[in-house]
């Protein structure tokens, strides 16, 4: 054999390299994968950065804003946008930026709270569901069906004024037991999709070999679900809770803007639309800017889903 022939190691080496692409490319973990997927989506990365950026100036709106949201000042009754009042002020005088901060925390925390008990109602309910199948199935599913079949909007307003009587002493009279209240009303017809999404994903996962392999060990249902299918479900649950959020926010602006959310003097952008219907050919800045600022909170979070979306994928993660 001449010295420029390769060797059997080499062209082993060779036809692997060409094989399974960059040879010496070190080893990612499934979250750097994801994360390098999810850069690459130039929407989600500029969606993430506007959704952090209005979170953080909701979270220190003190001290973005000097003034105080619920402080009338007679005075300064609908400014225009000035320095002195970026944003302009409200029928009311008060500081319209200060009060999208402030609105801004309202309406993002019932987002994400309403997210999070939708999606954990859901996954618990599509999870059961698809997991023992059968008469099990059968139930919770046709009760996912007929909560879906209810007109959501009729539905939404009825929970409103029913909770709102509801008395929690511990909260009563505070802004939380509205907010609170508005979570339940929302989430209650928000778990639906996910209880299907994850009913399909369990239904396709508990018969792989390793569901097959725990239970040759002896593994419990309960583990079974919380330890292998679940987390191999995470990907359509990550996606469709993100939506969630956005749709969330939606749902609480128009029920404050029907005057059944959250109640004044706690500002959220829903009730400030509606403060404002008064006063929109004469100051349409009141309407406006809240309106402006539940439309981009809702585009960035839909930007963040499709790439969230794209990076779970694991065939459009691959290219």
């Amino acid at each position: 054999m001449s010295e420029s022939e390769p060797t059997a190691a080499e062209n082993g080496m060779s036809v692997a390299a060409l094989s399974a692409g960059p040879a010496y490319r070190e080893e990612q973990t499934m979250t750097q994968m994801v994360w390098r997927s999810f850069r690459r989506h130039r929407p989600a990365m500029v969606g993430a950065t506007i959704l952090l950026v209005l979170v953080l100036a909701a979270i220190f709106a003190p001290v973005v804003s000097p003034w105080d949201p619920v402080k009338t000042d007679l005075d300064s009754m609908l400014e225009p946008p000035t320095l002195k009042h970026p944003m302009g002020t409200d029928e009311l005088g008060r500081d319209l930026l200060t009060r999208i901060l402030y609105g801004g925390r309202v309406s993002l925390s019932i987002g994400i709270l309403a997210m999070a008990l939708a999606v954990t109602v859901g996954a618990v309910i599509g999870g059961v569901g698809g997991f023992y199948g059968g008469w099990v199935d059968n139930l919770t599913m046709r009760f996912t069906d007929m909560m879906l079949s209810f007109p959501q909007l009729f539905v939404l307003i009825i929970l409103a004024l029913a909770l709102r009587d509801i008395p929690i002493p511990a909260l009563k009279g505070t802004a939380f037991a509205s907010v609170l209240t508005i979570v339940l009303v929302i989430a209650i017809l928000a778990w639906m999709q996910v209880a299907r999404l994850v009913r399909a994903s369990f239904l396709s996962l508990k018969e792989k070999e390793f569901t097959e392999a725990s239970r040759c060990v002896g593994a419990s249902n309960r583990r079974i679900m919380t330890r292998h299918l679940l987390p191999n479900a995470l990907s359509p649950i990550i996606v469709a809770a993100t939506f969630r959020v956005a749709t969330s926010i939606i749902t609480e602006s128009g029920l404050s803007y029907l005057g059944f959310g959250v109640q004044p003097p706690t500002p959220t952008w829903g009730n400030m639309l509606k403060n404002a219907q008064d006063q929109m050919t004469r100051a349409p800045w009141t309407a406006i800017f809240p309106g402006l600022m539940i439309f981009i909170t809702v585009i960035a979070i839909n930007f963040i889903g499709d790439g969230l979306r794209d990076a779970l994928d694991p065939y459009k993660a691959e290219g």
